[in-house]
């Protein structure tokens, strides 16, 4: 395990401030899809960037091509959140939100402006829930596509993601009754990691 590392006690605190998060992403992408969301319990792990795939793929048993969204923040604590669902989930994805009826007159929702919808919402929420919790306002970067039927270790190349240190919060959302599920990482240097353990530090002394 590469330093720094998160306490238990932070690890327990960042899911806290993670599930809050959840809560608002879901919230919103309700209203996107006109579906329920499902959540998951939200896990948090410190991983080296070289490990992060093998550490995500025990974690959500992907194991299928996927599509990644990428979107850096940056406030004292900074670095890039990863979007990341199953390729193959993604038609099925925009069949809910593409009118039959109206194709003749509007282009379909394609595919990768929903996996952008998709990944600013759950960003946006997240992000910006977790480190509003911890005192800060991120300031966001333009969204970018890593890649629509990518592995995970090509997600995670060392030479595409200028970080040494992954923080994995496995935030998991899910359809009901349908496949689709959207996983968010973010990711961050080492010197991000130890302002959030400071964060995390005085968000447990307030309490």
């Amino acid at each position: 395990m590469p330093e720094p590392v998160l306490n238990e006690d932070q690890r327990d605190a960042l899911q806290e401030v993670a599930n809050l998060a959840m809560g608002q992403a879901a919230t919103r992408l309700a209203l996107l899809l006109d579906a329920f969301i499902e959540l998951s319990v939200p896990r948090a792990r410190v991983v080296a960037v070289r490990e992060a795939a093998s550490a995500l793929r025990e974690m959500t048993g992907i194991n299928e091509p996927v599509s990644a969204v990428r979107q850096g923040f940056r406030s004292d604590i900074k670095g890039e959140a990863l979007v990341i669902c199953r390729s193959g989930s993604i038609e099925q994805l925009c069949s809910l939100v593409s009118d039959p009826y109206a194709k003749s007159a509007y282009e379909a929702t394609t595919q990768e402006e929903l996996v952008f919808d998709v990944a600013n919402i759950l960003t946006g929420a997240c992000v910006s829930c977790i480190l509003d919790q911890l005192g800060r306002t991120p300031v966001f970067s333009a969204p970018g596509l890593l890649g629509s039927a990518m592995s995970l270790d090509d997600v995670f190349q060392p030479n595409v993601l200028a970080w040494e240190v992954a923080l994995l919060v496995e935030v998991n959302f899910a359809l009901e009754d349908q496949s689709f599920r959207a996983h968010l990482v973010m990711l961050m240097a080492e010197d991000s990691i130890r302002h959030l353990s400071t964060a995390l530090d005085a968000l447990l002394s307030s309490i």
